[in-house]
This record gives C-alpha cells, sequence and structure tokens, in this order.
C-alpha cells in the first residue's frame, strides 16, 4: 500500500510539472471513449442483424444521459469545493502573507534597535568567528563591520575584573577596554544562543558601558578609605589631646586636692576652691568632647550586665545631692516596686545618660527641685526613667534642637548657665543606640520632664532581693516637712505599702493633729528648725511608736545630742528605700545609733588612717611627668605608703628587678602608659615574663592612662595589668584600690 502511494505522488508530481502532456493525455482519452461508443452505437444501429429496437434504443439513450447529467453533477460539486479549497487557501497565503511582513518590520526594528542602543552586541560561532556585531561594537573596535564579520578579532583589554558564573550559565565580568576616546569600563553577559533550527549553537556577548559606575565606585571607595583614615587619625589626635590636657589637668587638680588639706586663710582657701572648681568644669568639657567624637567614629560599644536598678538610681541621687543642696533645692528618687530588682544592660551608658538629665535639671533649677522616677514602660520589658525639675523650662520651638549637636535653647541661657550644647545629643545618641527614645514635656517657666524610655530585661542572677518591702496596711505615718518633692516621693512609696500618709507643713498643725489617732511613725524634717522640731518630737512621744528626723549630710551635726535623744531614728536625705524600710520596721525598743557614736565611727578610719606608716603598702611608681609624680608620692605617703619613683620603663623595671632579688618585693605598681625609651606596655610584659620564667609571686599593676578609648583599655589587660587609673587621679578610687590591696595583703600574711 505504501509503495502504491509512493508511486502516486510521484505521478502526481511528474504531471504538475508538465501540465501540458497531462492535457493531451485526458483530451485523447475522452476523444478515444466518445469516438468509440458513438462508432458502435451507429455501427449497431444501422446493421441490418441488429434487430434494432427503439424501446430498447430510448432506454439506452436515457441512461447514457443519466450517467452524463451524474458527472456533469459530480464535476459541479467538485469545481464548487475546489473553489471553496482555493479560496481558503487565498485566504491563508494572505494570512502568511501578512504575518511574514510583520515579522519582516518586527526583524527590521529588532535590527534598528541593536544597530541604535549603547550595549555593545557581538556574537561568534563555535570557531570563535564574529557572525555579527553592531554599530557600537564596531565603534569601540574603530573597524567597519565587514572587516570584522568572519574574523576572530578581539577588543584591546587593558584590564581584567572578577569573573562569576550565574545559575543559568551566563558568565558575567568586567573589562577595561582601549577606546578612540580613552579607556572604558565594559561589563559584560556571555551566553550560547541557537538563531535557527538546527543551526548550531552561537556565543553572544552583550557588553555595557558602565565607566561612570565603577569610577563612582572606586571614588567611594577611596573617599571611604580616606575617611577611615581620617577617623583613625582623630582617634589617634584625641588619644594624645586627651593625654596632653589630662597629664597637667591632674596636676592642677591633685595639687589643689592637696593643698585644701592644708591649713589655708579662707582668702587662700576660697582661691584653691576656685581653681578646683575650674579644673573640674573642664575634665567634664573633655569628658563630653571625647564622648561625642567617640559616637561620631562609631566607637561605642554596649554591655549587657546585670546591674540592681534601685542601687543605680540612689547611687545618682546621692552623687548629685550635695549640688543641689547647695543651690538649696531637692533631689529625690522614687522606683517603682513592679520593676525587677536586678536587669541586665549597660548600667555606665545608662548612669551617663541620667546624670547628664538630672545635672541639666539642678543647673537650671533654681527652686523646688529635681525628682528622678522609674517606673514601667507601655511596653513589654520596656523601663521609664523619668527626669523631672521645677526649673525654667523649654520653648516649644527649641524643643527639638536642644537634641542636636553644640545647640542650647537660646544664646540668653547659653551666656547664663554655661555648657557645651552636647550633652543631650550624646545622651541622645547613647539611648537611640540601646534601642530606647528620649521625649520631653517642657512648659517655660513651669519645668521640664525629660523621659528615657530603655528596653531592660529582668536578670535571672539568683540572688535575693535588696531588701523586703514592709506590709503597713492600716498603719497611719505623718510627714512633717515643707511641701517639696522629696516628701511626695516618700509619701507616694508608703502608701504603696499600704500606709495612710499625712503630709504636713506646720509644725503646730501637726502637733494639734497627734491625739487624732494611734500614730505608727512621724517623720520631721530638720529643715523646719530645731525649736518646732523639739516641741513636736516631745508631743509626739505619746502618740507615735516610731520618731524619726530627716536632715541633709550638711545639716547632721547641727544636731545636738540632746536633741537625738527624742527620736527613735533618723534618715538622711536623699532616703534610700532599704533604709526608710529599715526605720519603719525595727523595734521601738531598739534606738538608732547616735550622731555621737556615728561621728566616733567616721572618725575610725582617719584614725586607721594615720597607723598605717608602720603597714603602709611598698609602691613603684613610674611616671615622667615631674608634676604628677610629685602629685602620687604626696598623696601616697599621706596614706602612709612607702613610695619609689622612677621616670621611664627602664628604670622601673631596673628599680622592680632589684627589689624582687633582694626578697623585698613592690606591693603595687602604678605604670604611666607612655614614658620614654620603654613606654608602660612594654614594661609590663617584661615583668610578666620575668615572673612567668623565675615563678616568683605576681606584682599588681595598676595603669596610670590619661587614655579612655576601648582599646588603650584591652592594651593595658592584654599586657598583663590588673587594672587601671585615669587620670586626673580620683583620690577616692586611689584610697579604695590600696585599701583593698592592703586587706588581701593583710589576709595572705
Amino acid at each position: 500500500m505504501g509503495r502504491f502511494f509512493r508511486i502516486k505522488l510521484r505521478l502526481r508530481r511528474f504531471l504538475r510539472r508538465h501540465s501540458w502532456l497531462a492535457t493531451i493525455v485526458r483530451s485523447f482519452t475522452i476523444f478515444s471513449v466518445a469516438f468509440g461508443s458513438a462508432f458502435g452505437f451507429i455501427s449497431g444501429a444501422l446493421s441490418q442483424q441488429s434487430g434494432y429496437d427503439p424501446n430498447a434504443f430510448a432506454i439506452g439513450v436515457s441512461f447514457l444521459f443519466a450517467l452524463a447529467c451524474l458527472w456533469i453533477v459530480t464535476l459541479g460539486i467538485r469545481l464548487r469545493l475546489m473553489r471553496k479549497r482555493l479560496r481558503t487557501i487565498a485566504m491563508h497565503n494572505e494570512a502568511m502573507a501578512d504575518r511574514n511582513w510583520e515579522l519582516q518590520e518586527a526583524e527590521q526594528r529588532a535590527s534598528t534597535l541593536f544597530e541604535a542602543q549603547d550595549d555593545l552586541i557581538v556574537l561568534r560561532d563555535l570557531d570563535g568567528l564574529i557572525t555579527y556585531a553592531n554599530d557600537a561594537y564596531c565603534e569601540l573596535a574603530q573597524r567597519p563591520r565587514s572587516e570584522l564579520i568572519g574574523s576572530t578579532a578581539t577588543l584591546k583589554v587593558l584590564e581584567q575584573g572578577d569573573t562569576a558564573l550565574e545559575s543559568n550559565g551566563t558568565r558575567v565580568y568586567d573589562q577595561k577596554i582601549e577606546g578612540p576616546l580613552g579607556p572604558r569600563w565594559i561589563a559584560w553577559r556571555e551566553g550560547l544562543v541557537r538563531n535557527d533550527a538546527g543551526a548550531p549553537a552561537e556565543m553572544q556577548s552583550v557588553g555595557r558601558d558602565v565607566t561612570d559606575r565603577t569610577e563612582s565606585e572606586r571614588a567611594l571607595a577611596e573617599a571611604r578609605d580616606q575617611a577611615d583614615a581620617a577617623n583613625r587619625a582623630k582617634s589617634r589626635f584625641l588619644a594624645m589631646a586627651s593625654h596632653e590636657i589630662r597629664t597637667p589637668l591632674n596636676g592642677i587638680i591633685g595639687m589643689s586636692g592637696l593643698l585644701m588639706d592644708t591649713q589655708l586663710t579662707p582668702e587662700q582657701m576660697t582661691y584653691v576652691k576656685a581653681v578646683k572648681t575650674s579644673g573640674d568644669a573642664l575634665l567634664a568639657l573633655i569628658e563630653e568632647l571625647l564622648d561625642y567624637s567617640k559616637i561620631e567614629a562609631g566607637k561605642i560599644d554596649l554591655e549587657r550586665r546585670a546591674f540592681a536598678l534601685s542601687g543605680l538610681i540612689e547611687d545618682i541621687t546621692e552623687l548629685l545631692a550635695p549640688r543641689a543642696q547647695t543651690k538649696g533645692i531637692e533631689i529625690a528618687a522614687y522606683v517603682d516596686e513592679r520593676l525587677p530588682m536586678q536587669v541586665t544592660g549597660d548600667a555606665a551608658r545608662l548612669r551617663q545618660v541620667l546624670l547628664n538629665l538630672a545635672g541639666n535639671a539642678i543647673k537650671f533649677t533654681a527652686t523646688g527641685g529635681v525628682a528622678l522616677i522609674v517606673e514601667p514602660g507601655i511596653w513589654p520589658n520596656e523601663i521609664s526613667f523619668l527626669v523631672r525639675d521645677t526649673g525654667i523650662g523649654i520653648a516649644p520651638e527649641a524643643q527639638q534642637r536642644i537634641f542636636r549637636e553644640f545647640e542650647q535653647a537660646d544664646d540668653r541661657i547659653a551666656r547664663s548657665y554655661g555648657g557645651t550644647g552636647l550633652g543631650l545629643s550624646i545622651s541622645d545618641r547613647i539611648v537611640k543606640r540601646m534601642g530606647g527614645r528620649i521625649t520631653l514635656a517642657s512648659t517655660p517657666g513651669a519645668g521640664s520632664t525629660f523621659e528615657v524610655s530603655i528596653p531592660l530585661v529582668a536578670a535571672d542572677t539568683g540572688e535575693a532581693n535588696g531588701f523586703a518591702a514592709p506590709d503597713l496596711t492600716g498603719q497611719s505615718i505623718m510627714l512633717v516637712a515643707p511641701h517639696s518633692i522629696e516628701v511626695s516621693l516618700i509619701s507616694r512609696r508608703l502608701q504603696r505599702w499600704g500606709a495612710q500618709t499625712c503630709i504636713v507643713s506646720d509644725a503646730n498643725v501637726a502637733e494639734a493633729l497627734l491625739p487624732e489617732r494611734s500614730w505608727h511613725a512621724v517623720l520631721i524634717d530638720h529643715t523646719l528648725g530645731t525649736p518646732a522640731m523639739e516641741a513636736f518630737a516631745d508631743a509626739s512621744r505619746l502618740h507615735a511608736t516610731h520618731r524619726i528626723v530627716m536632715f541633709t549630710p550638711a545639716t547632721r551635726q547641727d544636731l545636738s545630742a540632746s536633741e537625738s535623744a527624742m527620736f527613735t531614728g533618723y534618715l538622711v536625705k536623699p532616703l534610700r528605700a532599704s533604709s526608710l524600710a529599715a526605720r519603719l520596721t525595727a523595734s521601738p525598743e531598739i534606738a538608732a545609733p547616735s550622731l555621737a557614736i556615728e561621728a566616733a565611727a567616721e572618725s575610725a578610719p582617719a584614725a586607721l588612717a594615720s597607723a598605717l606608716p608602720d603597714k603602709g603598702l611598698s609602691i613603684l611608681v613610674a611616671e615622667d611627668n615631674e608634676i604628677n609624680a610629685l602629685l602620687m608620692r604626696s598623696l601616697l605617703t599621706r596614706l602612709g605608703h612607702n613610695v619609689v619613683i622612677t621616670t621611664n620603663g627602664e628604670q622601673a623595671m631596673e628599680s622592680w628587678l632589684s627589689a624582687t632579688s633582694a626578697g623585698t618585693p613592690y606591693d603595687l605598681v602604678l605604670m604611666d602608659i607612655q614614658m620614654p625609651r620603654l613606654n608602660g606596655i612594654e614594661t609590663t610584659k617584661q615583668i610578666r615574663a620575668h615572673e612567668a620564667a623565675q615563678s616568683v609571686r605576681r606584682t599588681p599593676i595598676l595603669a596610670l592612662t590619661a587614655n579612655t578609648l576601648v582599646e588603650d583599655r584591652y592594651a593595658c589587660f592584654e599586657a598583663g595589668m590588673d587594672g587601671f587609673l585615669i587620670k586626673p587621679l580620683d583620690r577616692e578610687k586611689l584610697e579604695e584600690a590600696l585599701a583593698g590591696l592592703a586587706a588581701a595583703r593583710h589576709v595572705a600574711a
């Protein structure tokens, strides 16, 4: 069947190619059939022996006519079908012609687009021969297309960039190409494409001129490197400036402190205090500038350690209390009992922020006081610190400006109160770095409230709370004091503990209220005056279980022994919550220590210090600055210690070796970091290496440094130092360090 179909198909193809032959064959066949039929019919009809029958003849003619009609109808139907098919083919051919025209137009547009765009396009076969190149490629190659087609020409590469391979097989790389207008950076994308079905694949390379982008990236990289170098230079300058400024400042503050301990006339004491105050102000300015520079350089690091929240807040109020009390205003704190006792965060940075805000509040407040309130925030694990004052307030238009660098509310305030305008900016950046925020609400003439909200999670230290809040449910407590911030906070705390409080500002009114009920405790402020205080204390003996007097450290000595005997206890303002709880829960039969006994207890450390010369420490001081060396000798000698001064690292090493070999090693080495010939870091490393080699006792070494950068501290610890003291030297911290060392030596002995 298949063979017959192939023969038929070949015959049709032959007849289509030779249509004239088909016409002759068809005409001859028709003529032969017609002639044969007519001849046979006529011959048969005319023959005498034919048996002609007209009826049969008519039937035969009718049959032939019917056949002819059927054949004609069949030809007509076939012709109609052929015409319909021809119309369909004509329409299809017309559609194909339109499609072909559209494809030609699309090809022309694509070709025009390829030629017109700035991207470089080149096609190469598997042998590397160019089969297509657009005008942009020809322009960069500086050769006509006719020369490029069929050649293996390449562009001149001046610099090759990194190559990357994408997941779809496309290769991406950059090249620096020499061009007619100078070197150009081209970003290439190469991949195999197949243009014609059955044709081999070709490598298509599309390049884009990225010279501007590359140069911008390189310029940005160079600018970044220069900025990093500038930051490093700035850090080195700050470290050097800090050292050079702190070193003489250490002498100014330290020597003025020593001078204040000598016998001076009132006029001389005034001058010395002015010198020390100026030195402290200059030190505060340096600290602000250094903090600002650290933040600008991105070198502020936060710690995450557990710390006592109440202890931190009460320490801040006690630290600022002398400054506030000198101005005749109060400062008080309140920590909500719903907060955890221990939280995790950076206590030092939080302390810095709150000290700045509370210090500003004291500076701008002339009457009233400052309150530091800590309570839960609006979000989970968030704590809000409110610093509220009754000062001059801040105008609405200045409330946003004061958080910017070197900005203050107005020039008049800057002239009246001083300051650099950096404190709030530094605090704002630190709080944001801790994930919190600072908000301000202020009314000019009525005061301001700064709210610091910081996320601080409770610390699971396993330690018990600092104190248990007493249960004062149903107990009545009277507060006899002028209406002030601290009294309101004390009343708020007592009400939290369940007590019923009554605040009375007049001693006579308070005395009249005593018989109305049985009072668990009465608290009277020393500021009401000695006569009123004595009269109220005597009247409250029969009505109050606890009689407590409140005073500031400055007025402590004003209370005589007879006056103190009238009270069952006393509290020093600003009050600590634990002290208040202890006084209110103590047995009334156990009186608080009298002020005379407390004064004797306070004089005990002085007597102990005077007895120290026989048991003083042997201390080696390595300090190249003569004034600072004199200051260290005077301070340590006054504390009863034996001091040896060296001026460089080599001398310090020799002195340490001599003392160690003689069997009288030093108890402590105070090592300056920046010294000539051999600095403190290298000297410490040599001492530690010698101790390790000889297996001798480790000598405590404390750094004396004016550098406050974190990397400087790390360098001290990596060298083997046990701690550091920052210049200007804090006398109390030095005494604490020496006292701890002396206690450790006594225990070891």
